[in-house]
């Protein structure tokens, strides 16, 4: 069995704090942590909201 570098995998589904009931994180800090853990992107994956859209574009 091989293994996956980081930038190799995406997260898929993560919710920031704009996601209501379902989400913790804020958006600079998911991309801070995704890039001190080596990965090359992150999807957005809010429920119910577009609002952290802007903000993951923007960061």
């Amino acid at each position: 069995m091989t293994s996956l570098a980081p930038n190799d995998f995406s997260h898929l589904h993560v919710h920031s704090e704009f996601s209501l009931l379902d989400g913790l994180g804020r958006i600079n800090e998911l991309l801070d942590q995704a890039a001190a853990h080596g990965f090359d992107s992150l999807a957005l994956t809010d429920h119910g909201a577009l609002y952290g859209a802007v903000a993951f574009y923007q960061a």
